[in-house]
């Protein structure tokens, strides 16, 4: 199926539906459908589009796809950009239903917020939440895209835990705890080793995309750690450091 001649607005309100329905990317389970990358950036963006006419707002990006952990996981190599919705911004310690999501998996990385001036503000580690499907016969970019990075929110730490650039340089590792398992990184900063390496990147994504990274955004920044699914009982936290900083639990 060539998606030079669907109808970007049809395939977007498909994909906002199934979504909606915790079903998400079935055009993808087609073997005769394909999406280049612009095209797959483009159903992304017609779907934030449908949200943000809904009543959502863009609160931000995510980039995704990075680390040696997901290479190996998905076998495919980014980093690819990703949309975070302001309804999907949830608080720590959050109480997370299984059965709101297709296949519940969570990942560890540090995020940023943007400044008035384009600088980065302030740093923190969150949970990101994901949707950990894919449709496709062998897992491919296009469907990552159009499927926003298989994200499907974040949890945020405390304010107290939200700190200023200058005190995340000092950080030295980020780990992800779930139940008695834990899996850690020294690489906190999986481009160029600084939060500035990942809003480099997503600058010169933005110039060739229709998109602008605005004051006030959130950036997740990637991680080198895996995805890891997870299942009803199941508590998780994310350790800076090895103190806790944010956590939530399946119910």
């Amino acid at each position: 199926m060539n998606a030079l001649i669907l109808d970007f607005n049809e395939l977007a309100a498909r994909q906002l539906r199934d979504y909606r329905n915790v079903n998400p990317g079935t055009c993808f389970a087609n073997p005769d459908f394909e999406l280049s990358i612009d095209s797959a950036y483009q159903l992304q963006d017609a779907v934030a589009g449908l949200r943000i006419k809904e009543g959502d707002a863009v609160a931000g990006y995510k980039i995704g796809c990075i680390g040696e952990d997901i290479k190996s996981q998905f076998g495919i190599e980014g980093p690819i950009r990703g949309t975070i919705f302001r309804s999907e911004i949830f608080s720590d310690d959050l109480k997370l239903s299984a059965d709101s999501f297709c296949n519940l998996a969570v990942e560890a990385e540090m995020a940023f917020t943007i400044g008035d001036k384009g600088q980065i503000e302030n740093t923190f580690p969150v949970i990101e939440l994901h949707n950990l499907i894919f449709r496709a016969e062998k897992k491919n970019l296009s469907e990552l895209i159009a499927n926003n990075g298989i994200h499907a929110g974040l949890v945020m730490p405390h304010n107290k835990f939200i700190n200023t650039y200058q005190q995340s340089e000092r950080a030295c590792e980020i780990s992800l705890q779930i139940n008695d398992s834990i899996f850690s990184t020294n690489q906190v900063w999986p481009i160029k080793e600084s939060p500035s390496g990942s809003l480099d990147w997503l600058l010169e994504h933005a110039m060739s995309h229709t998109f602008n990274v605005s004051a006030g955004n959130i950036v997740l920044a990637g991680t080198t750690l895996g995805i890891y699914p997870v299942k009803t009982g199941d508590k998780i936290a994310v350790f800076l450091d090895r103190q806790a900083m944010v956590t939530c639990s399946v119910g």
